[in-house]
């Protein structure tokens, strides 16, 4: 079975064990977000990325959720002594050798997917990992606070400001002309389900659909789209996704993020199935089913039975 996800960074990568788990004899292709993105001590970072083949490939710590394990921060400190910032962005030393790689590759003139695939070769992740792009996308969020009104990168907002200053805008900057990686098409073309993991409907999977083609690829797949919702009872599972919602105008709510993403065989929607969690069973997405089952991923084996319901309601 061919199956192609799009995905953000720790709910993401989270369900993609599960998929591993519930189809190991799957071909599994990954499109990862990179409006995260972000350049620091003149490295470049790609988070959602990292944590995907960190998670799938064994090194992330399982107690931060982020970085790798059996990590030290000898030179976050040492900056910190020298009174160089940002202190908000935690920069593990082991951490530290994936973005020198990574940018004196991208230096180099190599293109961000084959840095990728390159850096995969050590954690071997068990999928293949495409970046949404080859070109710089940054997300950015306008703020209009006591600083009057500014615009910041999104991990700013995230890890600094805790998505507490409410947004104007969130911008994927750079996304409009943006193209899709090498096989992001294809992939999308040529897979027997398409899936929708639980990851950030806003800054995650909808920073991915807005560069130009990939939106239309999954409206025009021939597979069936199914996806998770990352809200259960009116709350985020994980992070601040409400926040960002409120910042797009949809409410905090399972049956509003599925009708966000709209149903397939309604007006130009992208779901054929639309998985929420069993408090949420009420939910309706029109042009899309609706089926609720309990969605926290507790353990390995909890999520490979959400991806084998989301299988399930995808009919394959």
């Amino acid at each position: 079975m061919r199956v192609t996800a799009l995905a953000g960074g720790i709910g993401g990568a989270r369900f993609l064990r599960g998929v591993r788990a519930a189809l190991p004899d799957a071909d599994v292709t990954v499109i990862g977000n990179t409006g995260d993105d972000i350049t620091l001590h003149g490295l470049r970072i790609c988070p959602d990325l990292d944590t995907v083949m960190y998670t799938l490939g064994g090194g992330l710590s399982a107690e931060r959720g982020w970085g790798r394990e059996d990590e030290t921060f000898v030179v976050a400190e040492e900056l910190a002594a020298y009174g160089v910032g940002p202190s908000w962005f935690g920069l593990g030393d082991r951490d530290l050798a994936t973005h020198l790689v990574r940018t004196q590759m991208l230096d180099a003139g190599y293109p961000l997917s084959d840095v990728v695939r390159a850096l995969c070769e050590r954690w071997r992740p068990g999928v293949r990992l495409l970046p949404m792009t080859d070109e710089r996308v940054e997300t950015h969020v306008v703020l209009d606070d006591d600083e009057g009104q500014r615009a910041v990168h999104f991990q700013e907002w995230w890890l600094r400001l805790r998505a507490a200053v409410p947004a104007r805008a969130i911008v994927p900057l750079r996304a409009e002309t943006a193209k899709p990686a090498p096989g992001v098409l294809d992939a999308l073309a040529e897979a027997d389900v398409i899936l929708f993991p639980p990851s950030n409907p806003v800054v995650s999977i909808g920073t991915i659909l807005a560069v130009p083609g990939i939106r239309d690829a999954v409206a025009a797949a021939p597979a069936p789209v199914v996806g998770v919702s990352p809200i259960i009872g009116g709350a985020a599972v994980r992070g601040m996704a409400d926040a960002c919602l409120t910042a797009i105008g949809v409410e905090t709510s399972a049956e509003a993020v599925g009708r966000h993403y709209g149903g397939r065989s309604g007006d130009g929607g992208l779901l054929d199935g639309w998985l929420v969690d069993t408090v949420d069973a009420g939910a309706a997405v029109p042009g899309a089913t609706v089926v609720a089952r309990p969605l926290l991923m507790t353990d390995l084996d909890a999520t490979a039975a959400i991806v084998r319901a989301a299988l399930e309601l995808a009919g394959v």
